[in-house]
């Protein structure tokens, strides 16, 4: 145990003050590239559903990496969910350099016995002997987090409604935490996991932050006075790409073999399995996910939060769609209060901060979009499917999804701008932007923070979270209390800050 804190104080601390991390030279042991077993950091996948497998050769592909261990409820099974016919498959299939694998079983593999498979697999290709059993497998993450004392780290890929538990459960073991977004899907268990870092002073890394190059460019358009002054954001997208579901399951499926369902809830009170609430859908439901908003306005507005120093919504209010049924010959609107809608439109209001004046930033999915613009109709231009439009007072900037490709509208004010600017101070704004792999992999082993540390991921998960609260109470208008953690204008939305959880899974 001594040897084995001492080996994380070295990849926390070491190469912060040494400059690189290195026992060893690399020419002496293995050549260029080659990194120690002593220094790796060992990291545990929990989570082992098609975005955890298909992600995790971003891990096994890193020298500084070895996974050691794979966690999930589920054994393996059948009924996972692809965006592509084979997609899932193919992809684990050309990570490993084994076209063959499993071709032709036709499902969806999935699971910790597919996990543990895929990591020996990929291993036992890269060792002499041709052979690699040193990955341990779990159904449990508190059984892994108890068991496994040789892990430095932890890559949570769960359903969003276990992030807060897994995080919190690791980071209090000491484990630095990789995960993908959100950070929770509750106000109050975002700001337990943010508190926990700081409390552990662990490294963390968010996967859907982006270091935001694109809109980075756009915050220095409008620093010189590209379009005046910024008044909106608009960010839509095609969310959501799963079924949404606009009532309650009744039917009552068997329990998939080998499926753990108790510990898929984990917090969650306890309701009949169905497959409605697994795997790709789960984020339809406010219990289990985050909702399109969630899903993708976390890459596309990480950096604008970070660029435009955003601090959470003095103000939240959406538009939600709506679905109707016909019951006894009576046509009515369902209240639905535990699904996401099929589509909606989320506005919030962020307080003038610094130089920066008041702005609104505006979420639209299902199809929505704002109206085009007159500057694009100028340019004879549509709106794109999905989209980014920054709204000045005396111009606008359209883009893609991710900010890709931005540019002034209408292209009379592009050419104007661009003549006038100052091309040096623009470009001096750029900086590095590193890979999401390599990003958390120098933040676990320097100990500095990386672009996507966890305690700068407060207001935006604030802002999500509390939008899924308004869609919730029908898109209420909320006004917001941050230093308080209270919705003061609508006293019945305060309980959805927070989950209602089964004894022994409470957060404190």
């Amino acid at each position: 145990m001594a040897s084995d804190m001492n080996r994380r104080k070295f990849l926390g601390y070491a190469a912060a003050s040494a400059g690189a991390v290195t026992i060893v030279p690399r020419h002496v042991l293995g050549g260029a590239g080659y990194v120690a077993p002593s220094e790796k950091i060992t990291v545990a996948n929990i989570g082992c559903g098609t975005q955890g497998l298909t992600e995790m050769f971003g891990m096994l592909t890193a020298p500084e990496v070895q996974v050691v261990a794979v966690c999930d409820p589920n054994k393996d099974s059948s009924d996972y969910v692809e965006w592509g016919k084979d997609s899932v498959r193919s992809t684990i299939a050309a990570g490993l350099g084994r076209p063959q694998w499993r071709k032709g079983a036709g499902r969806v593999p999935g699971g910790r016995d597919v996990g543990k498979e895929v990591v020996e697999l990929y291993y036992s290709d890269k060792t002499p002997s041709g052979g690699y059993r040193g990955c341990a497998s779990y159904a449990d993450f508190r059984e892994l987090l108890e068991n496994a004392k040789d892990i430095d780290a932890v890559k949570v890929m769960t359903p969003d409604h276990l992030h807060a538990i897994v995080s919190i459960a690791a980071m209090k073991k000491g484990k630095h935490v990789v995960m993908h977004k959100p950070l929770a899907n509750r106000v109050r268990e975002a700001r337990i996991v943010i508190e926990t870092v700081r409390k552990t002073k662990v490294s963390t890394h968010f996967l859907a932050a982006s270091a935001g190059d694109n809109v980075r460019t756009v915050a220095g358009w409008i620093a010189d006075g590209a379009i005046g002054t910024l008044r909106e954001i608009h960010n839509w997208s095609n969310r959501p790409v799963w079924p949404q579901y606009a009532t309650i399951p009744t039917d009552r499926p068997p329990v998939p073999k080998g499926f753990d369902w108790d510990l898929w809830l984990g917090p969650s009170l306890p309701r009949p399995y169905h497959p409605h609430y697994t795997h790709a859908v789960f984020r339809g439901w406010y219990e289990f996910g985050g909702g399109a908003v969630a899903d993708m306005g976390h890459y596309s507005l990480w950096p604008v939060f970070q660029e435009f120093d955003l601090d959470a919504p003095i103000s939240v209010e959406s538009t939600p769609s709506h679905v109707c049924t016909i019951d006894d010959g009576v046509s009515r609107k369902i209240h639905n209060d535990y699904a996401f809608p099929f589509a909606c439109t989320i506005r919030f209001k962020f307080a003038a901060k610094g130089d920066r004046p008041a702005v609104d930033l505006f979420w639209h999915d299902g199809g929505m979009k704002p109206p085009t613009p007159s500057e694009a109709e100028e340019d004879n231009i549509e709106l794109p499917a999905e989209g980014m439009m920054f709204v000045g007072d005396k111009g606008k900037v359209l883009a893609g999804f991710l900010c890709e490709n931005p540019r002034i509208i209408p292209e009379r004010k592009a050419r104007a701008f661009e003549a006038a600017r100052d091309t040096a101070a623009s470009d001096a704004r750029r900086r590095d932007r590193r890979a999401r792999t390599a990003a958390w992999i120098e933040a676990f082993r320097t100990g500095k923070p990386s672009y996507g540390d966890f305690l700068l991921a407060g207001p935006i998960s604030e802002a999500f979270n509390l939008g899924a609260v308004s869609l919730r109470l029908g898109g209420r208008r909320l006004l917001w209390d941050a230093a308080n953690m209270k919705v003061t204008n609508v006293p019945e939305a305060n309980k959805y800050l927070d989950r209602e959880c089964r004894k022994g899974w409470e957060l404190t």
